[in-house]
């Protein structure tokens, strides 16, 4: 009988899973997970992703056991682990899905290519999101897209064929993680949260979804908070998207009056199931831009100006702008934080701290719990202006605060030393004069931060060097043509659906 090993990747689940369905009809199946130490040591990976996976990791095992065949974990490079487990248990095929992963994990898959290659063994790979390896142009995007996402669901295999094999110990840590510290994970991936996520966001969290997903008042509940769960894949796109078209079905059958805002929440949500693809595809066709601009043109705009005082300060929420730092304290804290105000940490580190988007952009990967690399570096390159056809978003850290957070409520969740400040204040604290600070029992500059400065000036004087790069280049137009040829969405009803709202952070 032919053996198949599935080597699972980001695809943590057995329902709608091709590769393990495919190898399951063709004889057994040896399904892998690898503990690769060159992974876990890239800089944009963190000990926070390994707590939200190992989890998810322990379910895949039981759910592939209750089948027959637990799940192996071997540590070590690729190449090497399979050729030992060949030599163990010959198989003659290699079933995955396609990742669209950091620079690391494309090198890799590249070198299983050559090695499957060079012993005979069929290596093949199936898509996991809308996402199409080897495209040219963007025309026929949205129609591949929907294909994909129009056809079944693909069931569990019914059972496989136990082969013996010892599964390995699922470590605390995995090797090559640079010294891991425990940190607090509030949403840990899973096929059975995935499940129950899914369901409390379709039948009771999201009715109001287009209206408070831009708060982090709101949007914790409010979102799907599925974005971890899509990640690590512990649920399939596919399953998604019929969900939610399935959820429409149900309220188009109720009379108008009873349906509430679930028609424009789940429109709002598909939407952003779209972006979700269209963002990851950017990486999958240019996988440079997880280091380079996505336009050349701008190269040089920022790199030689990197000020690490203001990196740290950000990194750590100490700007002394109290919205932004209570936003990245959460999210440091949580692993968590809704599109808009990931989309307004970019562009203060950018625009007003005028950093390069490359260490910002490594620190936020390993805070979140949700890190997709497809989304991540193009949200990144997008808020910091450098696509060359995004509309530069300069984010006032007072407007935001008050727009979002108008009584304070959530600065004073995440920045305690200001617990005491009233909102007249609580925006604006360095506007506060000796007598009033000393009401409130704060010392700004001892308690809490100055400003790392103005935020109003910072941001006209962006403005001033970004137009005046502009035009000591004469060939931006012509590059950012080309940008938008090779990226640019062609789906152009949902674009202006969702242009209100706008495509910013990981979009869930």
């Amino acid at each position: 009988m032919p053996t198949t090993l599935v080597w699972f990747k980001r695809d943590l689940r057995v329902h709608d899973h091709a590769p393990l369905a495919a190898a399951a009809a063709r004889g057994a199946v040896l399904p892998v997970f690898l503990l690769e130490p060159g992974y876990w040591a890239q800089p944009d990976v963190s000990a926070r992703h390994w707590q939200v996976l190992r989890p998810a990791l322990l379910e895949l095992r039981g759910a592939l056991g209750g089948l027959g065949q637990p799940l192996l974990l071997r540590a070590g490079e690729a190449c090497a682990v399979l050729e030992a487990l060949h030599a163990q248990q010959p198989f003659d095929a290699v079933h995955a899905h396609e990742e669209t992963g950091n620079g690391w994990t494309f090198a890799r898959d590249r070198a299983v290519a050559a090695w499957c290659r060079a012993r005979g063994i069929a290596f093949r790979q199936w898509r996991q999101f809308g996402v199409v390896r080897g495209l040219k142009r963007r025309q026929h995007w949205v129609r591949q897209w929907e294909g994909l996402m129009a056809e079944a669901q693909i069931p569990a295999p019914s059972a496989l064929t136990p082969l013996g094999l010892e599964p390995g110990a699922l470590p605390e840590w995995p090797p090559g993680l640079n010294a891991p510290t425990p940190v607090p994970v509030l949403q840990a991936a899973g096929r059975a949260s995935a499940l129950r996520c899914l369901d409390g966001f379709l039948h009771r969290r999201g009715e109001h979804y287009s209206r408070e997903m831009s708060s982090p008042l709101s949007a914790a509940r409010a979102c799907s908070r599925l974005s971890t769960h899509l990640a690590w894949g512990c649920l399939s796109l596919r399953e998604a998207v019929h969900a939610a078209r399935g959820r429409a079905a149900e309220l188009k059958a109720l009379p108008k009056d009873q349906r509430g805002q679930w028609p424009r929440a789940l429109a709002s949500f598909e939407s952003r199931l779209h972006w979700h693809c269209h963002f990851i595809q950017k990486l999958e066709t240019e996988p440079a831009i997880e280091f380079h601009n996505v336009n050349r043109g701008y190269d040089g705009l920022r790199e030689s100006d990197f000020d690490a005082m203001r990196f740290e300060a950000w990194a750590s929420g100490h700007t002394g702008w109290p919205f932004v730092d209570a936003c990245m304290r959460a999210l440091v804290h949580t692993g968590w934080l809704n599109f808009r105000m990931r989309a307004m940490l970019v562009a203060i580190a950018a625009w007003q701290l005028w950093l390069h988007w490359r260490q910002p952009g490594l620190h936020l990967a390993r805070c979140f719990n949700d890190y997709e690399p497809g989304i991540h570096y193009s949200q990144v390159q997008m808020q910091s202006g450098v696509t060359g056809i995004n509309i530069p978003r300069m984010y006032s850290p007072v407007k935001q605060s008050l727009d979002q957070d108008p009584d304070g409520v959530f600065i004073r969740r995440w920045v305690p030393e200001l617990a005491a400040v009233p909102a007249p204040w609580i925006h604006e604290p360095w506007k506060m004069g000796s007598a009033q600070q000393q009401r409130y029992g704060l010392k700004l500059g001892r308690d809490y931060p100055l400003p790392l400065l103005d935020h109003a000036q910072a941001a006209r004087e962006a403005r001033a060097r970004l137009a005046e790069w502009r035009r000591s280049q004469p060939e931006l137009s012509r590059l950012n043509r080309e940008v938008l040829e090779r990226h640019g969405s062609r789906r152009r009803r949902v674009e202006q659906r969702a242009a209100p709202a706008s495509p910013q952070g990981e979009l869930f």
